[in-house]
């Protein structure tokens, strides 16, 4: 009896741990991780971070007038409303849509705290020179682009925020560009000119923007070449105009540029070696007043010289030199006053030539015929006759193997795999 008492004891001490042996368990100690999968640490994820921009902190603010998508708290669109002034920019914006409105003025109290900004459209509105507080787009010193085309402005509205990369001033009333106008604006790399009635670029107006890679001014009333612009220029737009003369040595300081559009002018002669530029790709002089050929550079791909007055094309002054290296692919000569192909003598100077565009030709004195020249490569002729019924056999088996002969009875299997 005495023996039945103490297990029975014994198994009432020990009942309790038994039902509570996993409180307080370990689990770190007793499984040790995976030794094949290494230790990583959880991962923290920051969606609406943006490292390019400075950080601002998350705001429900907009104008009444406008809406700010939930998706993008920087945008606010404010275009298309009618509106005739500029509603309150909140410090948080960065793009700022104000197009297609009827605004005249643009105050600087709408602009006190957007201090963020890095995009503005006004683009077709009403906006007057004189009715735009000085100063008003240079308050942000993040701005990367201004849109201002489709105005009546009648001077670049000056200061502007010197961050500015891109400026678009088309389609306005600007007559002349002043050095102030452009001054401090040391990032720009584009500026937009066209369609507005500029005759006069004061001084070295351009000089001064060394960052500066496309400038277009086409559609204004220039009767002369820009003066000093900048070594970094790659592309220049100066169609429609009235420049009549290119200085000789105009483009001797401008190495980099890629591409010169300069048709519908008054350009009457060019010196000969006025384009040889080493990275020059496209050359487009049509509707000019041409009649002597220059020199070719062998990096240019495009050549456009329709509507001038050239009678004969003289191969030797574009490549005095045979070199495989030319990389002219396609020239345009139609509206001239040729009367023959030119001389076989290109395709041997310019080997990788495509194509070459001789459309009409002018009416000389005297001459009551219309001259049409064959273009080239001329047009493929039927190869196989007026029945060619074979229009779904692959084009490259026609040009290398010439024209299926069929036998009858020879391998029908070749015939329908075709």
């Amino acid at each position: 009896m005495d023996v039945l008492m103490r297990l029975l004891a014994l198994a009432l001490i020990l009942a309790p741990q038994g039902l509570c042996q996993y409180e307080g368990y370990d689990y770190d100690t007793d499984y040790e991780p995976d030794p094949d999968v290494p230790y990583r640490p959880p991962i923290h994820s920051h969606h609406s971070v943006d490292y390019n921009v400075p950080s601002i902190p998350f705001s429900t603010e907009c104008a009444r007038e406008c809406y700010c998508p939930p998706s993008s708290i920087a945008t606010m669109y404010c275009d298309h409303r009618k509106l005739k002034t500029v509603p309150q920019i909140p410090s948080r914006i960065q793009q700022l849509y104000l197009q297609h409105n009827e605004i005249e003025a643009v105050n600087i109290k709408s602009f006190i705290n957007a201090t963020s900004l890095r995009e503005i459209n006004f683009s077709h509105n009403k906006l007057k020179s004189n009715k735009i507080d000085t100063g008003v787009f240079a308050t942000s010193p993040h701005l990367h682009q201004i849109i201002l085309n489709n105005n009546d402005l009648e001077e670049i509205p000056s200061p502007i925020s010197s961050s500015v990369e891109r400026i678009f001033l088309g389609a306005n009333k600007i007559n002349k560009v002043r050095e102030q106008d452009l001054q401090g604006l040391v990032n720009v790399t584009m500026l937009d000119l066209c369609n507005n009635y500029i005759d006069n670029i004061k001084g070295k107006a351009l000089s001064k923007l060394t960052k500066l890679m496309q400038l277009n001014i086409c559609n204004n009333k220039l009767h002369s070449m820009p003066a000093g612009l900048p070594a970094s220029l790659m592309y220049l737009s100066l169609e429609n105009n009235s420049i009549s003369k290119i200085p000789d040595d105009y483009f001797a300081k401008l190495p980099n540029l890629t591409a010169i559009r300069m048709s519908h002018n008054k350009i009457g002669e060019v010196p000969l070696y006025m384009f040889n530029l080493p990275k020059l790709m496209e050359l487009n002089l049509g509707h000019n007043k041409l009649k002597r050929i220059f020199y070719v550079p062998r990096s240019l791909e495009h050549l456009y010289l329709q509507d001038n007055e050239f009678e004969t094309i003289n191969i030797t002054l574009m490549c005095p030199v045979m070199d495989q290296t030319q990389r002219l692919t396609y020239l345009r000569l139609d509206q001239n006053r040729l009367k023959g192909p030119i001389s076989t003598l290109a395709f041997l100077c310019f080997p990788h030539v495509q194509s070459i565009y001789y459309g009409e030709q002018k009416r000389s004195a005297g001459d009551n015929q219309v001259h049409v020249i064959p273009p080239y490569p001329p047009p493929e002729e039927p190869r196989y006759g007026d029945d060619d019924d074979d229009d779904d056999f692959p084009q490259y088996h026609r040009e290398e193997h010439g024209p299926i002969v069929e036998e009858e009875d020879e391998d029908d299997d070749f015939h329908d795999y075709y």
